[in-house]
């Protein structure tokens, strides 16, 4: 097994490499305007998982941490429902790539859910 298909363990890492994997896939999607505008909505939604993390990790309280968790499963989600979106043409290794990242979102959102439920 490589670097690439072992799971990260470092949640800030994982969500870190979540939102780089997916700038590197939209970057070779086929440009069309639906696909640029949820591309958009992606790049962001993926970028708000690792980052509220992050702010939940140095949350002031139990009330914000809980907060945090419960917005990072919700870009979590919202990602995979951009990904599901976003049409990638007849290309089977963007589809591959496609079905991965929605894999780990709901991953993600699994994560954040049980962190969520644990700490209540």
């Amino acid at each position: 097994m490589n670097e690439k298909q072992s799971k990260i363990f470092d949640l800030e890492d994982r969500t870190l490499q979540f939102a780089v994997d997916v700038r590197k896939f939209t970057e070779n999607l086929p440009k069309t305007m639906a696909n640029q505008e949820d591309s958009r909505q992606l790049v962001r939604s993926s970028g708000s998982v690792g980052a509220n993390y992050i702010e939940a990790n140095e949350a002031l309280g139990k009330k914000d941490f809980l907060m945090r968790i419960k917005i990072s499963r919700k870009e979590a989600k919202e990602s995979r429902y951009w990904l599901k979106l976003l049409r990638i043409g007849e290309n089977p290794a963007l589809l591959a790539v496609k079905e991965s990242l929605i894999q780990e979102s709901t991953e993600l959102m699994n994560i954040f859910g049980a962190i969520f439920r644990k700490s209540e």
